[in-house]
């Protein structure tokens, strides 16, 4: 199997597109450790992996606690190795408000909440993997680093996010470490009108349906990427045969941004 044999760490794996690649990862061989802040989350994605066959084992913590992400980094190094790390943490993200208008910690909160996360647990998985001679280092933003009016500090965030991937895998791409990214934004599965209200007025059914349509029409490809394509793209990027690939980030978006 693609990933067969392989010990991944998945932060955030609670979540929406955190579960859906952890289940990806499983049914292609992988053995999964599911690392998030919610227990009740974790252990549905674990029973989930369990009743397909699949290994999964859950560690609670904050990816922003630096002892504790790299205690049980320790941990499951010693039990085989850390051959993929994958960050799917949320950062918090305030959107829909002019710049003009926005409070600052509004703003900042994304940018720290996501570089911080990020740069723990991608070093924290760099230096195992760098002693090894091998691993994957993955990450996923939205790709809004070029221009993304309306959306406060995502853009920042994700462009802090781009340089960290390539200046990391420079680094450790001597010692066999490879660091990739995905791009990916406006997956229809992850969002709902309750959702979207959170950052703006209330949204009824046609409002929503409107915006996917209008999500489509945006992309070259014109149709918005499914949660199994990017944990597919994911798990291609973290097999042997993308051991040619490092230092950038694979548009999965359907196209609405270019590198």
């Amino acid at each position: 199997m693609l990933l067969e044999n392989k010990n991944a760490i998945i932060y955030g794996a609670g979540g929406s597109i955190g579960g859906t690649v952890a289940t990806t990862f499983a049914r292609l061989g992988a053995t999964v450790f599911l690392a998030g802040r919610t227990r009740a989350s974790l252990d549905a994605v674990a029973a989930d992996i369990a009743a397909a066959g699949g290994r999964a084992e859950v560690a609670v913590l904050d990816a922003l606690d630096e002892k504790a992400v790299e205690e049980h980094a320790r941990q499951v190094a010693d039990a085989g190795g850390i051959d993929v790390s994958f960050n799917l943490v949320t950062r918090g993200d305030v959107q829909g408000m002019p710049l003009t208008q926005m409070p600052v910690d509004d703003f900042v909160s994304p940018i720290t909440t996501g570089i911080t996360a990020n740069f723990i647990t991608a070093r924290t998985a760099a230096r195992h993997m760098s002693e090894r001679g091998s691993g994957v280092v993955l990450t996923l933003n939205s790709g809004s680093a070029k221009g993304s009016p309306m959306m406060g500090g995502t853009g920042p965030a994700d462009a802090a996010l781009d340089a960290l991937v390539r200046n990391l895998a420079q680094e450790c791409g001597p010692a066999g470490v490879r660091v990739v990214g995905i791009w990916t934004a406006g997956l229809p599965e992850t969002l709902s009108p309750e959702k979207l209200s959170q950052f703006g007025p209330p949204m009824d059914d046609a409002a929503f349906q409107a915006l996917l349509t209008r999500l489509d029409e945006m992309r070259l490809l014109r149709r918005s990427p499914t949660l199994a394509q990017i944990a597919d793209t994911a798990a291609f990027l973290a097999s042997d045969g993308a051991a040619a690939i490092t230092g950038t980030f694979v548009n999965a978006t359907g196209g609405i941004f270019t590198d």
